[in-house]
């Protein structure tokens, strides 16, 4: 698609949304000042009016939006994907139908991506492999894969392009997306689109960056030498650039065939816990995560002993933890096991949510009554909360909450830096989990597998910190200590 369409066409999608949203809110006013004049004073809407003049609405913009996405494709499905997972400030109409997105496009010609190839390395892929497969194994939005044989070896790799001109329309779409993220930031109460478009400009730059990509995959495979059932591919350094990520093809079939596994006499079970325990380890003992856990970057292999070995695939989205965030985040999820209300308000104040100016008294009474309520669903294993609506995890928050107090709310809750990617990984892993085995609870088997290390390192930094004690002196001037006294 041309640019110039392409920025015509994103312009509409959003000025369609949001010229509809104004006529509603100005038949809205409409109605609430002719009740004005009928009592002379002004009425609080009521809830369920509200939410029949608007849900509608929210309906069809939610579809016109998914859609649009569709046909746009690129960034503006990073962009649903990132407010599925983060725009809990949206209506549920939309995450719910922008949960739907998947990033797989129509794969484009093989001569286009020969040319781009060529242009990154300076040679063709003819030059560099023995063959390579025109059909591509997988097109994504911003590159796709071939499989390919090197010269020489035939070792089988799998070629990773990026398409030629994508950083062209990455800008065009950044620009829409800001235009339309600002405006809408002015219905908000809180300060949500410079968030969301950072983010997204981090998460697009990370992703159109191979040799980034390269270094991620080196350095996560270290942190894995020690646990062979954990596999990852290897770069092929003199064949990968910016734009070209050559790899040692990885063998398996998708994580979530649990048929195929129980074909192979592998326990879904003992996958899941493994998929389960290799992320806490990324998280709170490395410190060094993958942020993009979805079924498609994870395949499972039999091992020779008969025991499941997990393949991780796709490196661009990998991130590092700040300490201070995991710190907090392990003390949360401590919480939670030992139904501490205090430890939950440490962590959350640690890791950086409590804003400066905000009202943290009513923060922590919102946390309070949403932790209690939380403790009280007796089932809280992945599978049992994915049945559960959204709407109806929300419920759980203070149903007496006034809306000027929901304003102050929000403005009393910063989202610290970093965070987007644990978020957005945990959540991820969280509904992979359940598909894989619905009866795997994540949290105390992720907890045990990773409590030891980070206790022990928490002591030892409580340790470090402490200033040194300094030896009792004896203030006897000439007096000569039993050497039995001074070993005692």
């Amino acid at each position: 698609m041309p640019l110039l369409l392409r920025l015509v066409r994103a312009s509409v999608l959003f000025g369609t949304i949001l010229v509809s949203y104004l006529i509603q809110w100005g038949l809205c006013w409409l109605l609430r000042h002719q009740e004005r004049r009928l009592d002379g004073r002004w009425r609080e809407a009521d809830p369920v009016w509200l939410e029949q003049r608007w849900a509608p609405l929210h309906e069809r913009n939610a579809r016109r939006l998914y859609h649009g996405m569709v046909e746009l494709r690129g960034v503006y499905i990073k962009l649903g994907q990132v407010l599925s997972l983060t725009g809990g400030f949206l209506p549920r109409a939309y995450t719910r139908e922008l949960e739907k997105l998947q990033d797989q496009v129509p794969p484009r010609s093989f001569t286009e991506i020969a040319g781009a190839f060529r242009e990154s390395l300076g040679r063709s892929p003819a030059e560099c492999f023995a063959r390579i497969d025109e059909q591509p194994l997988a097109a994504a939005s911003l590159g796709q894969v071939h499989v390919a044989h090197l010269k020489g070896t035939d070792q089988k790799v799998a070629v990773k392009v990026l398409y030629p001109g994508i950083r062209d329309i990455i800008k065009v779409d950044m620009r829409v997306i800001g235009w339309a993220l600002s405006i809408y930031n002015l219905f908000l109460p809180f300060n949500g689109a410079e968030r969301i478009l950072h983010n997204l400009t981090d998460l697009l730059r990370r992703e159109t960056d191979y040799l980034h990509e390269a270094d991620c995959m080196v350095r996560m495979a270290g942190n894995f030498t020690s646990e062979p059932d954990i596999l990852f591919p290897s770069p092929v350094r003199e064949l990968t650039s910016r734009d070209v990520l050559t790899m040692t093809f990885m063998d398996g079939f998708k994580i979530t065939r649990t048929d195929e596994m129980r074909r192979l006499g592998l326990d879904p079970h003992v996958v899941a816990t493994r998929l389960v325990q290799s992320f806490y380890k990324q998280l709170f003992l490395d410190l060094f995560f993958h942020a993009d856990p979805h079924p498609g970057n994870f395949l499972v292999q039999a091992g020779d002993d008969g025991t499941p070995r997990i393949v991780v695939l796709d490196f661009g989205a990998v991130s590092e933890a700040r300490p201070e965030l995991i710190d907090g985040a392990f003390e949360i999820l401590q919480s939670l096991m030992t139904h501490d209300n205090e430890a939950l308000l440490r962590g959350i104040d640690k890791m950086g949510f409590v804003a400066k100016d905000g009202n943290r008294a009513l923060l922590e009474q919102t946390i309070s009554v949403y932790f209690q309520r939380l403790l009280k669903i007796e089932d809280r294993t992945p599978a049992a909360l994915m049945r559960a609506d959204r709407d109806q995890l929300q419920k759980l928050a203070d149903p007496e909450m006034e809306r000027a107090e929901l304003r102050e709310l929000m403005k009393s809750t910063e989202y610290p830096e970093g965070w987007f990617y644990i978020e957005r990984a945990s959540v991820m892993m969280f509904w992979l989990v359940a598909q894989i085995d619905p009866t795997v609870d994540a949290l105390p088997i992720g907890m045990a597998h990773v409590m030891p290390q980070v206790m022990m390192r928490q002591f030892e930094r409580a340790a470090a910190a402490a200033p040194a004690e300094p030896a009792p002196a004896d203030d006897r001037v000439g007096v000569e200590v039993p050497i039995a006294a001074a070993s005692a």
